[in-house]
């Protein structure tokens, strides 16, 4: 792994720097060992010991992770972090630094938690559990469905069947979403902080829950009243005039306390469990009044804030933290700041305004939205020819030409029209809405202003036309369609990529030059209990933005900054300008270094104009040919849908229940066949090329595969059997929660390790022109965090265990059994808080 990192960062022909410099001997013994270890990993005779390390022997952070690497395995060196590099720069300053260090413990003084390994009949025992509940539930919507149909179908005139969809509607409504609390309060009772073993019968019966919980139709009323009043009834003690903005649905909500006047904003985790070395660890997450909790945040479980507190955006408390009241907190692990992050004054917004605005969307619902889509349905089936005729006739004939021709017919209308149509609508509906939402004045939450800011919200997020235009020329010129300001833009075929987001569109302004890699969050809008305020954020000019940023309206960084992955984008201070910043809370690192500088040839003058010709037209292929693979995926399902409308009369709600099992395998076979075959069923191998090589653009195609169905199967073995078929080297028993691998063929997961909720295993990263990728590799027995994030070039020894939302930088090697976290994550040298869960197993 190492030597294969270092083969592909060879020099350039340029880079001759380290030839070249004058030459300063080590004056210490450990100036001297350190100047060794780094010749070595450079490859070189002998390095100054005042040679700056990126500015005069032009390594980059992957050779210093390296560098590090080596160092730490010197039991007669202390030990050496990224940010040790960033802060002390060369040999000279970086002995004096760790020779004045407080010394410190080894990283893991507690006991290592050795993984139990399960056994494969648990683990199978499990699986087909799973299958048989998912297969139970199918026949049971099917069974309701059948009935709801032969029901509303029996109405004459269109009162008559508006009528009977509502009934219908509006009672299985109100089933789907009490379903999933009565089976909570059936299955598990009240939640309480404990410990048990994945796979087992409790695992079962939490897994169920928790499934039930996140596919209740009330996750769409997140930022409304009722949205509270549904995590009250799973048993959650919320406290009056609380807003929650956050999609992730606490999975033991009576373990969750939420004080009054609390705000949560977007991309948040506060899941109120686990998972660690094989076992699910629950525990609870306690809000005081008035508190606040900024966007892409982590609440791990045994923390807690105090009345008043603050912790900002991209930030995470770890178990065992508490904030005490009053305070503000940012980073990751949190720490004391002076910032406030509550930026907004209050508005009127009492009890009587949230009941009526809850009131009024259940109206809505019961009278409009449902019956429309029950009696919308049906008056479909009824005008269509194609399905009425289906339903109608008496003989079956599923080899009849004329089921393929209708179903390549319909899809191709509906299909295609929500693409036209949706494009027409984004371009339209929200410049009307955004008419009377005026930037920088404070509105009332749950009023017109509200719906209309977030029907806005909504409109314009929709992640499939993202996916289309991304990482290609042509996004440009969707997000100005829906009200983006990008001033001159200076395209270079990758200027975003598939995964962007904001509160509106209207007040984002990026800067000429800059490139945007994947994930970015812009957040142009402040909240409080009571109030909401849109305002301008704006992106300088000549900047790149790495993956999972959360980028705020008022953000101090100006033209020409380097925003690393998940760097926390400071609000404080003088604003930052031709400089690089890392981690959470950010500290300054290099803009670029020379050997990320060796394709800037190909992106000025003719050059570029040659390679942007080229990329674009490959763009454009690869966007016909998904279109073309969505459209043929939906082809299948419509004409599957057919076919059992031809059967209908004869087996009813099972074919229903048939329907939606074919669907979800069909779907997980067919993107992972289109995967493999644009890979040629091969692996990747590791890379460092230009975005104008041609391998980068057939690279970006592996990316639009779509893969959203990986999350149905979260918690499952199925999971585990479809990475190993996307290419992953994955052992057994692995617990996958929703970890996400950009790169599947170049990632190794050994037995028994645990992947929590939002994790992230991306080998790869583009810093401005230039892309890499390697390999990266999880032994046995690891364990990464809810919302960590791992770079490429990685290795995580046996038992290594990632704290939640940290930022393992590339080439990182955690040795066995050590504990790291943080952003950048560096060992961590205290001992690990002993959660309440572990004092009650089951």
């Amino acid at each position: 792994m190492e030597e294969k990192s270092l083969d592909v960062l060879t020099p350039g022909p340029d880079e001759f720097a380290i030839d070249l410099r004058e030459y300063t001997s080590p004056e210490t013994d450990i100036e001297k060992d350190l100047a060794e270890v780094l010749a070595d990993v450079m490859r070189v005779e002998r390095v100054s010991i005042d040679s700056h390390f990126f500015d005069d022997l032009g390594a980059n952070s992957l050779v210093m992770a390296h560098f590090c690497a080596r160092v730490r395995k010197r039991a007669d060196l202390p030990s050496a972090s990224m940010k040790d590099i960033y802060r002390h720069p060369t040999i000279r300053s970086l002995a004096t630094g760790l020779a004045n260090a407080a010394p410190v413990e080894s990283s893991v003084p507690a006991p290592a938690e050795v993984v139990i390994p399960v056994g494969t009949a648990r683990y199978a025992l499990c699986g087909t559990l799973q299958f048989v509940l998912f297969l139970g539930y199918s026949f049971c919507a099917g069974f309701v469905a059948d009935r709801g149909y032969t029901w509303v179908s029996a109405g004459s005139g269109l009162i008559d069947i508006y009528l009977r969809s509502f009934v219908f509607g509006s009672i299985g409504f109100v089933a789907l979403c009490t379903f999933p609390i009565a089976a909570k309060w059936l299955l598990i009772g009240r939640w309480k902080s404990r410990e048990f073993p994945v796979w087992g019968l409790t695992y079962l019966r939490f897994w169920t829950v928790k499934v039930l919980i996140h596919a209740n139709p009330m996750i769409f009323f997140v930022g409304n009243p009722l949205y509270v009043l549904y995590l009250r009834a799973l048993g959650a003690r919320i406290g009056k005039g609380v807003t929650i903005l956050s999609r992730n649905v606490p999975a033991c909500p009576d373990l969750l306390t939420v004080g009054a006047g609390t705000v949560i904003r977007k991309d948040s985790f506060f899941l109120c469990y686990r998972a660690h070395a094989g076992r699910i660890q629950t525990g609870r997450v306690t809000l005081g009044r008035d508190v606040y909790i900024g966007e892409k945040t982590m609440l791990d479980i045994d923390t807690s804030m105090g009345d008043g507190a603050q912790l900002g955006h991209t930030s995470t408390l770890y178990s065992g933290q508490a904030v005490p009241g009053g305070q503000r907190w940012h980073g990751s692990p949190a720490q004391l700041t002076e910032h406030d992050y509550l930026r907004i004054g209050p508005a009127p917004c009492g009890t009587l305004r949230r009941a009526g605005f809850g009131l009024i969307t259940v109206l809505q619902l019961f009278f409009l939205y449902v019956p429309l889509a029950i009696g919308g349905a049906y008056m479909l089936v009824t005008l269509v020819p194609a399905l009425h005729n289906r339903l109608s006739r008496s003989t079956v004939d599923l080899t009849s030409s004329a089921l393929y021709i209708d179903a390549l017919v319909l899809s191709l209308l509906l299909f295609f029209g929500f693409v036209v149509v949706g494009l027409a609508v984004m371009f339209t509906v929200p410049r009307l809405l955004n008419l009377v939402v005026k930037p920088d004045k404070v509105y009332p939450l749950y009023g017109f202003h509200y719906s209309a800011h977030r029907a806005i919200g909504r409109m314009t997020n929709i992640k499939f036309f993202t996916w289309l235009f991304g990482d290609s020329s042509y996004i440009v010129h969707y997000l100005r369609g829906i009200g983006y300001d990008l001033s001159r833009v200076e395209q270079t075929g990758s200027n975003f990529g598939t995964e962007v987001q904001h509160e509106t569109p209207f007040l984002c302004s990026v800067g000429s030059g800059t490139m945007v890699a994947d994930g970015l969050s812009i957040i142009n809008a402040d909240y409080s209990s009571t109030s909401f305020r849109v305002s301008r954020a704006s992106i300088g000019s000549n900047n790149f933005l790495g993956n999972n940023i959360a980028y705020p309206s008022g953000a101090r960084t100006g033209k020409n900054c380097l925003l690393a992955t998940k760097v926390m984008v400071p609000l404080e201070g003088e604003v930052r300008e031709g400089v690089g910043l890392l981690g959470s809370p950010c500290f300054e690192i290099p803009r670029s270094v020379e050997r990320d500088s060796r394709f800037d040839h190909l992106r000025t003058g003719d050059e570029l104009r040659r390679n942007l010709a080229a990329k674009n037209r490959y763009n454009t292929r690869s966007m016909v040919f998904f279109l073309l693979v969505r459209w043929l995926h939906f082809f299948v399902l419509t004409m599957l849908g057919l076919a059992n409308a031809e059967l209908y009369d004869s087996y009813g709600h099972v074919l229903i229940a048939a329907f939606l099992v074919l669907s979800l395998g069909f779907t997980a076979l067919y993107f992972v066949v289109v995967e493999r075959g644009i890979a040629a069923f091969r692996a990747l191998r590791p890379q460092v090329c230009s975005i104008y090589d041609p391998y980068f653009w057939w690279h970006e195609r592996l990316w639009k595969v779509p893969d959203h169905y990986l999350d149905i199967f979260n918690g499952t073995p199925f999971k585990n059997v479809i990475w190993r078929m996307l290419g992953v080297r994955i052992g057994s028993r692995v617990f996958d929660d929703g970890c996400y691998m950009t790169e599947r063929t170049l990632t190794t997961i050994g037995n028994d390790c645990t992947l929590n909720a939002g994790s992230k295993i991306q080998c790869h990263s583009q810093e401005d022109g230039t892309f890499k990728s390697d390999r990266s590799t999880l032994d046995a027995g690891c364990t990464l965090g809810v919302g960590a994030h791992v770079h490429y070039g990685v290795t995580m020894g046996t038992g290594a265990v990632l704290a939640p939302d940290s930022f393992l930088m590339k080439g990182e090697e955690v040795p066995e059994h050590a504990r790291w976290g943080g952003n950048p994550a560096t060992e961590m040298r205290v001992a690990p808080h002993q959660p309440e869960a572990l004092t009650r197993k089951g």
